[in-house]
């Protein structure tokens, strides 16, 4: 794929939605990052579930962390691996009150250094809060990337550093959101619906079912 594709499809998924921004529901700081925490192998739907009941309750560390491990756990056992998560968080808080004065950090490394926040959930939340242009590569796009030709690559650092690469400059802060809801609704993963795709006449995708 050539650049003037490139620049095309993000130019049309910016004027189909020009302010995209995270299906998770939050409205802090420490509530987003408790949300992508949870979002491991699970969807935003399920997560809102639980955190619609969560937050009004506790939405601080301090709020969490008196909670207990079973409190926790009680209201977030809907999601997946919720007893791993709830000692991730757990754990999350008491680094956050000691370390950060109870506040998200803004950089990556003391992002990554929270247990359970990784790479993905480190863009996530640099992107996201802060604004950095970084690209969180989640399964859609991981998808997207390799199945159009946009940044082909085998894993999911190859496809990211293929993606800060090639994303056209002005296009970058949005582009993580873009193919997110992209993948999510049109270019789905066992049947993508290529007739009522935007970019479907730029796609380098062999199977098209147009």
């Amino acid at each position: 794929m050539n650049n003037d594709k490139r620049q095309q499809i993000f130019a049309r998924l910016q004027a189909a939605n020009p302010h995209p921004t995270t299906e998770l529901n939050y409205s802090s700081e420490f509530e987003l990052l408790v949300a992508v925490l949870l979002s491991a192998q699970a969807t935003d739907v399920g997560v809102n579930k639980a955190t619609d009941k969560l937050f009004p309750v506790a939405n601080t560390p301090e709020a969490i962390l008196a909670l207990g491990q079973e409190g926790l756990e009680s209201y977030i056992a809907t999601i997946g691996l919720y007893r791993i998560k709830a000692r991730h968080l757990l754990q999350t808080c008491h680094i956050l009150i000691e370390r950060h004065g109870s506040q998200v950090p803004q950089n990556r490394e003391a992002l990554e250094a929270l247990p359970g926040v990784g790479r993905k959930t480190a863009n996530v939340l640099l992107n996201t809060l802060f604004g950095h242009p970084t690209i969180a590569v989640d399964t859609h796009i991981f998808r997207i990337a390799n199945r159009i030709g946009l940044a082909p690559g085998k894993t999911v650092d190859e496809v990211e550093q293929k993606l800060l690469k090639v994303v056209p400059r002005q296009y970058m802060q949005d582009a993580h959101h873009w193919l997110i809801l992209h993948g999510r609704y049109v270019c789905k993963a066992r049947k993508p619906e290529c007739a009522q795709c935007i970019i479907s006449d730029l796609c380098d995708y062999k199977a098209k079912s147009i």
